[in-house]
């Protein structure tokens, strides 16, 4: 009886043994949910109940549009999990249409319209689709169609914005956001102003502020040699429609044609570009890059060469490699 007992005991602490195991393992194994996306509107959470991790597509056929908060932009228009959405300037909304195929789509891989569009503080009436040149259908918002961007790899990230001066974040009207949302530049307006930067002196700035730039490998009055790559670190101001000046001379400026048919506004002969790594207004980042880039000044000189600007240029050693680090973001190539 009694080694029946011990049997029964021993049994039972390893069938309750079995039980602890089990749980702990049941415990381990729960799948992680990820925590809404940035900007708290409830991005990344469609389709959790249906076993959705973090930002794996959503089991259900359904797209979604969300308003959310990206830091330094302001509200911009993301999908159901959390990525921002971009529009292309070289789109028309009226009617609309698409014109990034081809490794352009490998780029900003296009929004497409799977099942419904659902809406989160979007009016529903602005959503609708463009059909791409390959069949598919791409949700548009405004009639300008949406777009995500290949090197944004988490929710919030924004690194799109101002692309090669024609990619910007899209706001809940299919707008731009942010910056490039500033009154008048919907509708292509570009101002150059006479300004004064910290450290260097006089310069030109655009409608938002942002410092502009002259390379020294372009060609004077006929052509940039910024393009691809290098104009995404570098996007040049495009005319597209009257310049309005401020503190600048009429008789500096003129335009160029890029090698995307764009037209490039030019002082003084210099095509003038922004710089990317440039957040806010007074930054001028981009002074002296590898030897080539330099903060241009109101008469279309580079700055510190000119007897007015020599006092106020910044250091040598401000201007000199210490910015030659700089790429175009993946080639290894330095603009």
């Amino acid at each position: 009886m009694l080694r029946t007992r011990i049997a029964v005991s021993v049994a039972a602490a390893a069938a309750g043994l079995a039980v602890l195991t089990a749980c702990s393992g049941a415990e381990t194994a729960q799948p992680v949910v990820a925590p809404a996306a940035a900007g708290g509107n409830g991005g990344g959470q469609v389709g959790t109940n249906q076993g959705q991790v973090g930002n794996a597509a959503p089991a259900s056929n359904e797209s979604k549009l969300i308003v959310a908060d990206v830091a330094d932009i302001g509200q911009v228009l993301t999908d159901q999990n959390g990525m921002t959405l971009y529009r292309f300037d070289k789109d028309t909304a009226k009617p609309p249409k698409s014109n990034c195929d081809g490794d352009c789509a490998k780029a900003w891989p296009p929004m497409l319209a799977t099942g419904d569009v659902q809406v989160q503080g979007v009016d529903k009436s602005l959503v609708g689709k463009v059909t791409r040149s390959d069949g598919t259908e791409q949700i548009t918002v405004g009639g300008w169609a949406l777009y995500r961007y290949a090197k944004d790899t988490k929710a919030g990230d924004a690194t799109g914005q101002g692309v090669g001066g024609a990619w910007y974040a899209a706001n809940a009207k299919g707008g731009k956001a942010g910056q490039a949302a500033a009154a008048g530049s919907e509708a292509g307006a570009v101002k150059l102003s006479a300004s004064n930067i910290d450290g260097l002196g006089e310069a030109i700035v655009d409608q938002n502020g942002m410092t502009l730039y002259l390379f020294t490998k372009d060609t004077k009055k006929k052509a940039s040699a910024c393009n691809g790559d290098c104009a995404k670190t570098w996007p040049p101001v495009l005319s597209k429609g009257k310049v309005e000046l401020q503190g600048i001379d009429s008789k500096l400026l003129g335009s160029i044609k890029r090698q995307d048919g764009t037209e490039q506004v030019t002082v003084g002969g210099w095509p003038v570009y922004t710089f990317s790594k440039d957040l806010k207004p007074g930054d001028a980042n981009g002074m002296g890059v590898n030897g080539t880039w330099f903060v241009i000044e109101p008469n279309g000189c580079k700055v510190g060469t000119t007897p007015s600007s020599t006092a106020n240029q910044a250091p040598a050693a401000n201007s000199g490699t210490g910015s030659s680090n700089d790429t175009s973001g993946g080639t290894g190539t330095t603009y």
